[in-house]
């Protein structure tokens, strides 16, 4: 296992992955030119395959891919058993390349490694779909969520480790310190009737990929898009949290004990804080600092007034800045805005 980098980042940007430009020419070179860290473009528009329940299946067993309706199942009839034990062939013979991106489902993962060996810089990002948002979101062939079969649920995790070990040795080829994100929407909806699944079992999902990114000598991250239980989140063994401060940094305040424990471990939050919608033609990039200030100011203060101590000049030193989600749904002139504007925002702050 190689060691982790360590990371105090001081308001450095990445962004979340996704992008609205329709063809992958020349925005890899744009986005590692504007970002402190690059993250490779998830080209959702290009093709159904890069839908982010979709890019990363390639490596599941019997996955049905019906792109004329854009719809992903798994067939779950019959006896899975050869098809199980082809995958956990390949995955406790470290064949990474099996689970690896290919340029049909991922061409941008390719040209940001061509535009990273030209660019400054020793950090690079990558991204992929958590098990939990993966598993309730592609269903069998009776519309029952995948990470509720027994057999699946743990293909599903294994899945997601081996394409981020895959990914954080391709990027290490081109920069020594790499960051890989587990996205997991669906955490939104943790604890709500919609999943059904416990505190622990969330937490040993997600500690899985977190691992196995680990033992690349990279940084996990994990992206939640709108609020949760972030002490769930904090619990796990994660390095970075990033949310979407923009709309929810103040419920973040309301786990001071948690995030102390996570600070203590090296843990750094990436503030979702630059708008990822029209809303960014509303607010100036010193607004949109000023936000980003009052927020770790009350973070402070709630802490304090919970007997914890979380400075504001800790937090800084340990904060990253994105847009507040993926830039997928965006069009091209608002991604553009939020690259620019993430930019403003950090000379704002520091």
């Amino acid at each position: 296992m190689t060691d982790k980098p360590h990371f105090a980042p001081h308001f450095l940007t990445t962004h979340v992955g996704s992008v609205p430009h329709p063809a992958v020419d020349g925005i890899s070179a744009k986005i590692a030119a504007a970002l402190d860290i690059p993250a490779w473009p998830q080209m959702v528009r290009r093709t159904f395959k890069e839908n982010m329940y979709v890019q990363y299946s390639a490596g599941l067993p019997r996955v049905v891919l019906d792109e004329a309706n854009e719809k992903i199942t798994v067939d779950t009839t019959g006896d899975l058993t050869p098809d199980l034990e082809r995958f956990y062939e390949r995955y406790l013979a470290e064949d990474f390349a099996a689970f690896g991106l290919t340029p049909e489902y991922a061409a941008g993962f390719f040209t940001m490694l061509d535009a990273l060996k030209t660019t400054p810089g020793e950090w690079a990002k990558g991204q992929v779909t958590g098990p939990v948002s993966l598993g309730l979101t592609v269903v069998d062939q009776d519309l029952r969520s995948i990470l509720y079969h027994d057999l699946l649920a743990d293909v599903i995790v294994k899945n997601a480790a081996m394409n981020a070990r895959w990914q954080a040795q391709q990027l290490r080829a081109v920069k020594p310190n790499v960051i890989i994100f587990v996205d997991e929407p669906y955490m939104a909806s943790f604890g709500s009737a919609f999943i059904s699944l416990s505190r622990e079992q969330a937490i040993a999902l997600l500690d899985e990929v977190f691992e196995a990114i680990h033992a690349e000598g990279a940084l996990a991250g994990v992206h939640c898009c709108a609020n949760t239980d972030w002490g769930v989140l904090l619990e796990t063994s994660v390095d970075i949290l990033n949310l979407d401060a923009y709309g929810y940094l103040d419920n973040l305040a309301l786990y001071p004990a948690e995030l102390r424990a996570f600070l203590d471990r090296g843990g750094v939050v990436a503030w979702g804080i630059v708008p990822n919608t029209a809303e960014i033609y509303n607010v100036t990039a010193a607004q949109v600092a000023q936000k980003l200030q009052d927020g770790l100011a009350l973070i402070s203060e709630k802490a304090a007034a919970r007997g914890v101590t979380i400075t504001i000049d800790e937090l800084a030193h340990r904060s990253l800045l994105v847009p507040a989600c993926g830039l997928g749904p965006a069009t091209p002139e608002i991604a553009d805005a939020a690259f620019t504007m993430l930019h403003d925002v950090q000379a704002a702050l520091v």
